[in-house]
């Protein structure tokens, strides 16, 4: 069978298209996320490379849907292929982790300790004295990298699980006090 006979098959309109729509949309949806990302973090050409490949994709998967309008499956394929796309877009930007984030606690416990933890683990911290709706409280700022948030709620949790904390992206940075990356140590002979 060659490939224009193929690709004009039953099989071929019920099954291969479907599929190959569903993962186009996937793939340019997934893009798409990370492109928002891109803008929001103020990435310019890599927004635009993005973008490029995203409505590529795009047009040759709309393309495919209005050349066969009485497919109805292939609707449903490229619904689903957006719906999965968001899925799989967010999960890939948690995994890169890309950015800085704020993290702001407010506690009514004493948090000496916190504030100490976190400034030893290299963690730059900024805190005041404040007034909340149930009195006294201390607010704690701390800005880190994306791939640290984990680290830093754990450090909340042990040395002060009731704190009210919200966590907020920053677009730039300039400065400030970050955790060295520590480097492996080499064997010793």
């Amino acid at each position: 069978m060659d490939i224009a006979a193929f690709i004009h098959s039953e099989t071929f309109r019920i099954f291969i298209l479907p599929v190959a729509i569903f993962l186009a949309r996937i793939c340019d949806v997934s893009l798409d996320t990370l492109r928002i990302i891109y803008v929001s973090r103020g990435l310019k050409l890599l927004a635009a490379l993005i973008g490029f490949f995203e409505v590529l994709i795009w047009l040759i998967a709309i393309s495919q849907i209005i050349s066969n309008l009485s497919n109805p499956v292939l609707y449903i394929a490229y619904a689903c292929g957006f719906a999965m796309g968001n899925y799989i877009g967010i999960l890939i930007e948690e995994k890169m982790a890309i950015g800085t984030v704020v993290i702001r606690i407010i506690t009514q416990k004493d948090a000496t300790q916190l504030i100490e933890v976190l400034k030893t683990d290299g963690y730059g911290v900024t805190h005041a004295d404040a007034q909340g709706a149930l009195g006294p409280v201390k607010i704690i700022f701390t800005i880190v990298k994306r791939k640290d948030i984990s680290s830093v709620l754990e450090i909340i949790r042990k040395f002060n699980p009731q704190a009210f904390y919200t966590i907020e992206d920053i677009r730039s940075v300039r400065q400030g006090v970050f955790p060295i990356a520590k480097k492996p140590t080499s064997p010793t002979s």
